[in-house]
This record gives C-alpha cells, sequence and structure tokens, in this order.
C-alpha cells in the first residue's frame, strides 16, 4: 500500500490518478474537474526555458576543501587554511540544444557555485583556459554561428567555419576544440578552468590577478571522433549517466584547485595582455600554486529543481574575491545574471539551489515568485537601522583607466598575436599522434560542408597557426572534395 496519498498543487487529497470527471462513464469531460485541469496545465508549463548556450549538461553536490595556506593573496573565508564548504558543479557543451547528445565535438562548460559563510562565489569556466574571442560583441553572434540555420534548421559547418577564419583570435581556442579536448572521455576525465582572469585582494588590501585551475584527480582522457559518434548515436546522455552512476556506486571525482598569481604591477608591462581570454599565462612566469581540492560526493535529488534552475553567474564574488578589466569578464557579470531573470524569474536567487546559506539583507521587494518576505525600510539611506553597505568591499578591486571613450581592440603588447599560443600549443604541448588526430578532425569536419570563399579561408587559417599543420589539413580537404 502507498505510504502516501496523491495530492493536489494545494496539498488536498487528489480524487483519482487515472479516470477524469464525466457525465456518466460514456459522457463528456466536465469543468469543474480541477485536479485534471491543474494536470494539464501545470504539464504545459513544466520546462523552463532552456539557457541559449550550455543548454545540455548535468551536475553534483560536494565540497571544497582548503589544504594550503594562500591567505597572502585572498582574505576570502572560502579559501582560508582548513575550510570546507559546500558547492554544487556543472558541466555542459556549449552549443547544443538541451537534447542534444553529450558526445558531440564541443567545449565543456565548467560552472561552480560554492555556498560560502560569506555568500555565494561563483566560478564559471569551460575545460579549456582559453575562449574563441576577447570582446563581448562577438559573443552573440559566436553562439548564433554554432546553432542551426534559420531555413534548414540545420547546424551547418560552413556558417561555423565562417565566423571562425573571419575571428582570428579564436585559432587558440579552436585547435583545443579540433584536437583531443574536444571529446573528453566524460566530465570526470577533464580539467577545469576560470580561463577569466580574476582578481583576489588580501586582509592588507593588496591586489592580486589570478587565474583558477581545476585539476582532474581522475586523469585527462578523451574519445576518438569515432567513438564520440558511434556514442551519439546510441547513448546521448552518455556523460550525463557516467558521473551519476560513478557518484552513486561511491565513486565520488575529484578535482585539486590550484591558481596562478600575477602581481597587480606586474599587469601593467607583461609581455602579453594579462586579461586577454584567448591567451594563457605560461606557467614558467606565474607556475600553479596549491590551494586545495573539490570532490562531487552527492547526485541531485531533482534534476529540474537543483539543475536546470540552477544559476551560476561570475557577479557572485565574495569578499577577497573579485572581476578585473577583462572585458569578456565584465559583460557576463551582467548577462549571466540577466539571463537567470529572463530565464527563472526576478527572484531566481530565492530558489533552494541558488540561495545563500548566508542571511539576505537586501533592499529588493516584490517581483514575480517572491516568497522572501521583505520588510521595512525598504530604501537607502534611511534612518530607521536598515542594513548598511560594507565599505570595505568598496575598496577590493581599484585599477586605473583612463582615455577618451572609443570602441577598439585591446592595446597590443610585445608578444599580442593572434596565432602564436595556438601554434605553441600544436608543436609543443601535442605530441605527434595528438597532432594527427587534430589534423584528422579538422579535415573531417571541413570537409563536411565547408565551401569557397571560407574554404581558402581555413587553409590560411591554419597555415597561420603552424605551416606543417596547415599543408596537412588542406591536402586532406582537397583530396575528400576531389
Amino acid at each position: 500500500m502507498a505510504e502516501h496519498h496523491t495530492t493536489t498543487e494545494a496539498g488536498a487529497p487528489a480524487p483519482s490518478d487515472t479516470d477524469s470527471l464525466t457525465v456518466g462513464p460514456d459522457g463528456p469531460i466536465l469543468l469543474q474537474d480541477h485536479y485534471l485541469l491543474e494536470q494539464m496545465a501545470m504539464f504545459n508549463r513544466e520546462r523552463t526555458p532552456e539557457r541559449q548556450p550550455h543548454a545540455k549538461g548535468g551536475g553534483a553536490f560536494g565540497h571544497l576543501e582548503v589544504t594550503a595556506d594562500v591567505s597572502a593573496y585572498t582574505r576570502a573565508a572560502v579559501f582560508a587554511p582548513g575550510v570546507k564548504t559546500e558547492m554544487l558543479a556543472r558541466f555542459s557543451t556549449v552549443a547544443g540544444e538541451r537534447g542534444s547528445p553529450d558526445t558531440w565535438r564541443d567545449v565543456r562548460g565548467f560552472a561552480l557555485k560554492f555556498y560560502t559563510s560569506e555568500g555565494n562565489f561563483d566560478i564559471v569556466g569551460n575545460n579549456t583556459p582559453v575562449f574563441f574571442f576577447r570582446d563581448p560583441m562577438k559573443f552573440q553572434h559566436f553562439i548564433r554561428s554554432q546553432k542551426r540555420l534559420v531555413a534548414s534548421n540545420l547546424r551547418d559547418h560552413h556558417m561555423q567555419w565562417d565566423f571562425w577564419t573571419l575571428s582570428p583570435e579564436s585559432a587558440h581556442q579552436v585547435t583545443y576544440l579540433m584536437g583531443d579536448r574536444g571529446l573528453p572521455r566524460s566530465w570526470r576525465h577533464m580539467n577545469g578552468y576560470g580561463s577569466h582572469t580574476y582578481s583576489w585582494s588580501n586582509a592588507a588590501g593588496e591586489i592580486f590577478w589570478v587565474k583558477y585551475h581545476f585539476i582532474s584527480d581522475q586523469g585527462v582522457e578523451n574519445l576518438s571522433q569515432e567513438d564520440g559518434e558511434r556514442l551519439a548515436g546510441s547513448d546521448a546522455d552518455y556523460h550525463q549517466r557516467d558521473l551519476y552512476d560513478a557518484i552513486e556506486r561511491g565513486d565520488h571525482p575529484s578535482w585539486a584547485v590550484k591558481v596562478q598569481i600575477m602581481p597587480f604591477e606586474d599587469a601593467k608591462t607583461y609581455r602579453l595582455n594579462p586579461f586577454d581570454l584567448t591567451k594563457v599565462w605560461p606557467h614558467a612566469d606565474y607556475p600553479l600554486i596549491d590551494v586545495g581540492r573539490f570532490t562531487l560526493d552527492r547526485n541531485v535529488a531533482d534534476y529540474h529543481n537543483e539543475i536546470e534552475q540552477a544559476a551560476f553567474e561570475p557577479s557572485n564574488t565574495v569578499p577577497g574575491t573579485g572581476l578585473s578589466p577583462d572585458k569578456m569578464l565584465l559583460a557576463r557579470g551582467f548577462s549571466y545574471a540577466d539571463a537567470h531573470r529572463a530565464r527563472i524569474g526576478t527572484n531566481y536567487n530565492q530558489l533552494p539551489v541558488n540561495a545563500p546559506k548566508t542571511d539576505v539583507h537586501t533592499y529588493s521587494k516584490d517581483g514575480k515568485m517572491r516568497f522572501r518576505n521583505a520588510s521595512d525600510p525598504v530604501y537607502a539611506p534611511n534612518s530607521v537601522g536598515g542594513p548598511v553597505a560594507e565599505s570595505a568591499r568598496a575598496a577590493e578591486v581599484r585599477w586605473h583607466a583612463d582615455g577618451d571613450m572609443v570602441r577598439a581592440a585591446y592595446t597590443l603588447r610585445d608578444d599580442d598575436d593572434d596565432f602564436g599560443q595556438a601554434g605553441t600549443l600544436v608543436r609543443h604541448v601535442f605530441d605527434e599522434e595528438q597532432r594527427k588526430r587534430l589534423a584528422a578532425n579538422i579535415i573531417g569536419h571541413v570537409s563536411a560542408g565547408v565551401r569557397e570563399p571560407v574554404l581558402s579561408r581555413v587553409f590560411e587559417y591554419w597555415h597561420n597557426v603552424d605551416e606543417d599543420l596547415g599543408r596537412d589539413v588542406e591536402a586532406g580537404v582537397r583530396a575528400n572534395l576531389a
């Protein structure tokens, strides 16, 4: 016998799970069958609009444990030695829709939410340390180029390469994408990166620039193109299933948390623009520093509530952490939160998965689906004892900016170029077998529908990355098209 009775959404016992209210067993359905109408109306509304990018994904809960002392760089309580903090991680593909296969070649999102003692702290990154471009004006155009054609509603390689080859700064990220890391074996077997340059500040008020690295304790393993395509057809939820099953059987994945730290003054004269999202900081200049480890050990109980409605945003900073002059990061500081307001609702931060563990004292009020009571005063300044801002936070991130208002690219520095780091990745990071797979992946992708004049730009693009790779790609594509 069932332990509980079915109820209506208002909590009253439901009259039936199987039969509608009708005039006699064969008569018409009656309008007063509130429970039937409620069931149909709820069904029609149970889908939250999917995310624009990063629609397909999943995740789990866990904890971050700090095992090193980085207090010289940040006063953030979450990074204090020995502190253990609850967290949520979400992994995703970028371009595919919510129902798309997990094993399409794509960059993977790597989003983390830490429920700290000072409020929620989010790091929204990817499984690569760079991105396709450095100016947020291109973001909307990029995502549309990776989605579907208006007329046929089909994804189109020609459209993708048209955008990439007209945006040469994409070369570093596209090299990652077409290489082995474009198809991770599982979410457990990939590294994560904050990608952007963020800021830290210590108790003395000193500011540092920081990049986050999350190194998989399971190792980095990838799928072949053939295996990815096979799994896309046989198990579209392969990565989702892998993470869920691993945690269920007690095989809890973990990642070492490390950072690169750049002193504030270094950024002014460093040979690369340290805020350019298409570049990495060489480890020889700024080595990895240990912070701790996070472990995922609890599966979600309700995917919709705890993953689909989870809202990650880089604007969620806590004392001792902050943003930087990275143009992409500054734009995302607005766009992510605004996406949640549009997709989930004005009061998305009151949902349990997004609610901080700390008390909330804000002057915001009302709006759809608000359930946390507001109280007077609802304005500031006031003389009746309302909350006041922490003035110390106003000085946490300060950098000098001066000049005419312009629409212009970053000022170039000595080693700034679009293809240099992509070429280094090919020649000095990838081994011979990885270079062969990279060439094969590019050849296969480009041969599937890329036409002139884009085709010639593709060949020039890869020649600029690496001459040998460019020759191999051109020869392979021309042979396929002959």
